[in-house]
């Protein structure tokens, strides 16, 4: 049997109202353990490409349609996740309208990004915003 990490996706969904002013970032409160802040995102399913899987996940867990704008990397650090070794692919996107909290997300946060870094973030998403904010683009960790 082969075996292999899991692979995901999250959003950084950067937020506008209809109006195209910038309202902050989206993240999630997570309804399941590790409890905290986090990322919209999910797991690839099997057939499934990454771009179609990040689409659908921000779709269920924030009831958005999002554009994806750009690849911010591949996290891959064995203890990015305590349950098991996941990959995640990370990518920018924008949205429009109003988040609702559904599936794995117990709350829905908009959040400006001079205070996103302050919030109790799981997994290593501080580290990914971190590389966010900071600008970097295609990021291999």
């Amino acid at each position: 049997m082969i075996r292999t990490p899991y692979l995901s996706v999250d959003g950084i969904v950067e937020l506008y109202g209809h109006d195209g002013r910038f309202e902050g970032l989206v993240l999630i409160e997570r309804k399941n353990p590790p409890h905290g802040w986090a990322l919209p995102g999910g797991f690839v399913d099997i057939g499934e490409r990454v771009e179609a899987a990040l689409k659908r996940e921000m779709l269920e867990e924030i009831t958005l349609e999002v554009e994806i704008g750009g690849f911010l990397g591949l996290y891959s650090d064995p203890h990015r996740d305590r349950r098991f070794h996941t990959v995640t692919s990370v990518f920018v996107c924008r949205a429009y309208g109003r988040p609702k909290a559904a599936d794995d997300a117990k709350k829905v946060h908009v959040v400006m990004k001079a205070e996103v870094l302050s919030k109790p973030l799981v997994f290593d998403h501080r580290r990914i915003l971190r590389d966010y904010l900071e600008g970097k683009t295609c990021v291999i960790d």
